[in-house]
């Protein structure tokens, strides 16, 4: 999908729900998994959902009197896009700056510089 655009936080919330089951998924299990917890009503998760279909994220097919959705764009891929745009527009697409900001913000502890550390090492 090369028009992705970044979802406001309660479609993305909805894209988790969505990404963590298998397809095909329903606003029931979606009010199960988020809407009651979140006090959404049905109706708010039939139009967040339904706005997800318009943006390109869900595809939507009639399942006798209930609407059923799949994925298509997957979590890595929405990830990887929402990373970018986020190096980039705070980092100037500086992996170093990222680091600083959360070293310097008290964010790493050792265990995450060790687990860093091995990381680099093994992709060298």
């Amino acid at each position: 999908m090369n028009n992705m655009k970044k979802l406001p936080d309660t479609e993305f919330e909805i894209m988790k729900v969505v990404w963590a089951n298998k397809p095909p998924i329903t606003t029931n299990m979606v009010m199960e998994q988020l809407g009651n917890e979140r006090g959404w009503k049905a109706p708010t998760v039939i139009s967040l959902m339904l706005r997800l279909v318009e943006k390109g994220f869900l595809r939507t097919e009639k399942n006798g009197k209930e609407r059923i959705y799949f994925p298509l764009v997957g979590k890595e891929d929405y990830l990887e896009f929402e990373t970018g745009n986020f190096m980039k527009q705070y980092h100037e697409n500086s992996f170093l700056s990222l680091v600083n900001t959360l070293y310097d913000g008290k964010k790493l502890n050792d265990s995450d510089i060790d687990e860093l550390m091995k990381w680099v090492k093994e992709r060298r």
